[in-house]
């Protein structure tokens, strides 16, 4: 009773950082990140620093230092571990705020999603997102107890179904999807069928997926040989491309399928930090290799309103900084309302930073390609309307400084979806990333769609 009584006093809401009336602006951030939280079980004894190995506030610090304005916090779950993370992680936590205050930091968990993969459970921040958590994860989390029934799709269907009664409503996004697929053909634990069925039962809550993983330093591990070597994100029979999970990267695969459908699913980028490549592991701190870029103002509700409702884009290796896409007054994550026939143009400025990136490089946008897809409605894994409508090089493009802006004028006939896709390679489509490949050349920006509703 005491220790509650005492974080009760700890936890009083957090006021708005920013106010209504203030602009929206990118704001980049990370939602995948362990601490030394993240630990593994000795003998039968939970044994923390054995995995993740950095406490929270230096997670913050490195965050803050590699330009993130917010993060999430997450950890493993495991046998017992809401008490541990309830009691240990949480107070932590709070003194991450207190010395980290510039990057908002979000309390949540990997949650071993029953029936599932890992996914990103995400808090809104408010008096409640200690004890809320631990009653969902010790309620549902498939790995709380020893009991193997806890492993099952209907667990996570009715932990969706008890956050749609919350308020303010948490957040879910598939982690490495991918991961776990038998080949770039195939699904893991992750299909497009349970993410779509999540997204059925809480639209709001089951938002996206990881579209480019973590653990993409893998070729630049200490001491690495090739034996010892492993493919980026860890992803062994499913390799990445370009640095993302296939269900994103495949032009009109699993991701166009969804978005195919009409679907408001939304992908994003993370480090997975666990390790960093300069202390022995294979990691990126938060923000030195990939970012999710929001538009948002610096204030907790808007940034998950900005997750939730697809104003995002995703980078690596800092190739961008701004997207700013517009049809007819809708942005991204938008629908433009336009009529059949109706002439519109895609306007687009995107900034291209003239700084070095955290590896000491100027990387230069060489294409962007926009890309765009039928919307039937009809529920299937792949898109197979989904096209590249046009590629432009610097020679279509303006530029003025870092800004550069380009457009394209297009009749619209039916419900559709256009998204971008910017490389600083010479790559028309990304491939297959091998053995040993340094991440630092191979770099991508992916935007969120814009739908166009035909009336």
């Amino acid at each position: 009773m005491a220790f509650d009584i005492l974080l009760a006093l700890m936890l009083a809401p957090l006021p708005s950082l920013a106010p209504a009336e203030t602009p929206r602006q990118w704001l980049a951030g990370d939602h995948h990140v362990h601490s030394r939280y993240s630990g593994k079980s000795v003998d039968g004894v939970y044994v923390l620093g054995q995995d993740g190995i950095y406490t929270l506030p230096e997670n913050a610090r490195k965050a803050h230092q590699y330009g993130l304005s917010w993060v999430v916090m997450i950890d493993h779950g495991g046998e017992g571990l809401s008490k541990l993370r309830y009691e240990q992680t949480y107070p932590e936590l709070v003194e991450a705020r207190a010395a980290v205050p510039q990057v908002i930091q979000f309390f949540g968990m990997e949650l071993d999603t029953p029936g599932g993969d890992h996914s990103s459970l995400i808090m809104p921040i408010d008096s409640t997102e200690a004890g809320t958590l631990r009653r969902l994860e010790s309620a549902y989390a498939a790995y709380e107890t020893r009991d193997p029934a806890r492993d099952d799709p209907e667990r996570m269907i009715a932990m969706l179904e008890e956050m749609n009664d919350l308020t303010p409503r948490p957040l879910v996004i598939a982690n490495h999807p991918s991961r776990g697929a038998p080949s770039p053909d195939g699904y893991g634990r992750h299909s497009p069928a349970s993410l779509r069925r999540w997204n059925d039962t809480a639209w709001d809550i089951a938002v996206g997926m990881e579209g480019a993983p973590g653990h993409q330093g893998t070729s630049l591990k200490k001491g690495a040989s090739p034996d010892t070597l492993r493919k980026r994100g860890y992803y062994v029979h499913s390799p990445t491309y370009g640095g993302f999970d296939t269900m994103t990267a495949r032009l009109g695969g699993a991701w166009d399928g969804l978005l195919g459908e009409g679907r408001r699913f939304w992908i994003t980028a993370t480090s997975d930090s666990h390790r960093n490549v300069a202390d022995g592991g294979e990691d990126f701190w938060p923000g030195q290799y990939a970012k999710t870029w929001v538009l948002a103002r610096h204030d907790p509700a808007d940034v998950l309103d900005a997750i939730r409702r697809g104003r995002m884009f995703v980078a690596t290796g800092d190739l961008i900084s701004e997207l700013d896409v517009d049809i007819n007054g809708a942005g991204l994550g938008d629908a433009a309302q336009v009529r059949v026939g109706e002439t519109v143009t895609i306007s687009v400025r995107l900034r291209d930073p003239d700084v070095p990136n955290p590896n000491g490089n100027r990387p230069e946008v060489k294409r962007v390609d926009l890309i765009m897809g039928a919307v039937s409605g009809q529920a299937r894994d792949h898109n197979p309307s989904t096209h590249i409508v046009r590629r432009f090089t610097p020679a279509d493009w303006q530029r003025e400084g870092e800004v550069i802006t380009l457009s394209y004028t297009f009749t619209v006939g039916h419900d559709s979806y256009v998204r971008l896709r910017g490389t600083a390679t010479d790559e028309l489509e990304p491939v297959a990333d091998p053995l040993g490949e340094d991440p630092w050349p191979d770099l991508w920006f992916y935007s969120n769609p814009i739908f166009i509703e035909t009336n």
